[in-house]
């Protein structure tokens, strides 16, 4: 049998005072219930917790390795009786995924002043990219994904955080070599996306006129959008990127536009989750909160 508080604080009190009569009178008990009670908890754990004598009381070695033990269930079934009814929120856990740029940059600066605005949430990060981490959102292994990926199928709530813009970018060395004005120019260049599904190059493929089609030289897949800006820059290629990522380096002359008078279609930054998820109240809160932070 486990051990009931009561005599748990019976045995605190006599291993305080290691003297029975007093650690009764502490806890309003007559002597030989205090007894009784101290009995009934050696007999439950199996063990003698103190050695008696007509003179003296100490604790057995069993009983000092119980006294830390008990003291703290004691503390913490006083914190349960402070916690009920005082109105403080309880405090909950969130698993945010997102990508490691996005989290870097934005993401894991904001958690420190989300932290500070509700104190009871507590925020971990899981990075990774587009499908895998809406995989892992169905599977229950993260509570909700920061992201700009296409959603498909239902089962699904957001809310929108940010407006992303994207951009067409090279770098001067690369457009000096070899112009991209036109779908005929492609072909001396290296289209660089995430994946050959093409999800950034289609913001701006979707905008650019149809009449015929853009078939790059070469084509190169990088998983992340911090591995296709350094290759940009440092290698041949061409690629659609965030505005917000690259922003710096088109205002310091490191990358170019492409045909900067076709604009990338637009998409949102999203807060997604599965639908019916027990914090949902909470997530909506923290989208809010988020949708208020600039994005870097």
């Amino acid at each position: 049998m486990l051990p009931d508080l009561e005599s748990l604080r019976c045995f605190q009190a006599a291993a305080i005072r290691l003297n029975f009569r007093a650690a009764a009178r502490s806890v309003a008990l007559s002597p030989a219930a205090f007894s009784d009670r101290i009995q009934r908890l050696e007999q439950n754990l199996g063990a003698q917790l103190f050695v008696r004598s007509t003179r003296r009381v100490r604790l057995s070695p069993d009983g000092e390795r119980l006294l830390p033990q008990a003291q703290k269930v004691l503390a913490e079934a006083e914190r349960c009786a402070e916690l009920v009814g005082t109105g403080e929120p309880t405090p909950f856990e969130l698993r945010l995924g997102t990508r490691w740029e996005l989290g870097m940059s934005w993401i894991l600066p904001a958690i420190q002043k989300l932290e500070r605005i509700r104190p009871e949430q507590t925020l971990h990060l899981a990075f990774g990219n587009g499908e895998p981490l809406l995989e892992r959102l169905h599977r229950g292994q993260i509570d909700a994904v920061i992201g700009s990926m296409r959603i498909t199928g239902g089962k699904v709530d957001y809310v929108p955080l940010h407006e992303e813009e994207y951009r067409f970018v090279a770098s001067p060395k690369t457009l000096n070599k070899h112009p991209l004005n036109a779908p005929k120019d492609a072909q001396a260049h290296t289209l660089v996306d995430t994946s050959d599904a093409f999800v950034l190059f289609r913001y701006w493929l979707d905008q650019a006129p149809s009449q015929k089609a853009w078939i790059f030289g070469q084509l190169r897949y990088l998983g992340t959008i911090g591995a296709i800006r350094n290759w940009i820059l440092e290698e041949d290629g061409a690629a659609v990127l965030p505005a917000y990522f690259i922003k710096n380096d088109i205002e310091e002359g490191r990358l170019v536009e492409v045909m900067p008078e076709i604009r990338p279609a637009k998409d949102f930054f999203r807060l997604i989750w599965l639908q019916g998820h027990p914090r949902e109240e909470e997530l909506r809160t923290l989208g809010a909160h988020l949708s208020e932070m600039e994005l870097q």
